[in-house]
């Protein structure tokens, strides 16, 4: 079964100013619940290629994996991909100009390996979960609320 989870939220400010925070991997723990840490695996800035190495937890356990940048068109998309262990995974956000701010779609999918591959129902209706907590956090930090 593969994996495909969307979650979108409404911020309150300008989309350059959502853009440009949430796409900076430096403050990716910050706002996603889950990150604990990131490291430049590239040169910065953030470009197409890029390669960024990502500590996190989910469901108890320890991740580490590394995200390559396939596409960056700043304040509009930016897609990441990991081929790495059992859960390969591209991950999506895209920014679009609303009347009362900027709307941004987090988007996870891959195809599950092995044990995931049983899993992944309960894997959408968690990652759902998170994805819904992280954008609620970023929402918090750049409406001042956090």
């Amino acid at each position: 079964m593969p994996v495909d989870v969307s979650s979108e939220i409404t911020i309150l400010r300008p989309r350059d100013a959502v853009a440009g925070f949430s796409a900076d991997p430096d403050n990716a723990p910050a706002w996603y619940v889950n990150i604990k840490a990131v490291e430049w695996k590239s040169p910065r800035p953030l470009a197409v290629g890029s390669k960024l190495a990502f500590i996190a937890t989910f469901l108890g356990r320890r991740l580490a994996y590394t995200y390559s940048v396939s596409e960056f068109v700043p304040g509009e998309r930016m897609v990441m991909q990991t081929s790495e262990g059992p859960f390969p995974m591209e991950t999506t956000y895209l920014w679009e100009t609303v009347p009362d701010g900027t709307r941004m779609v987090l988007r996870n999918r891959g195809a599950p390996a092995g044990f995931s591959k049983a899993v992944a129902p309960f894997l959408v209706l968690a990652m759902g979960r998170a994805n819904r907590k992280d954008l609620l956090r970023l929402k918090g930090i750049l409406e001042g609320r956090a």
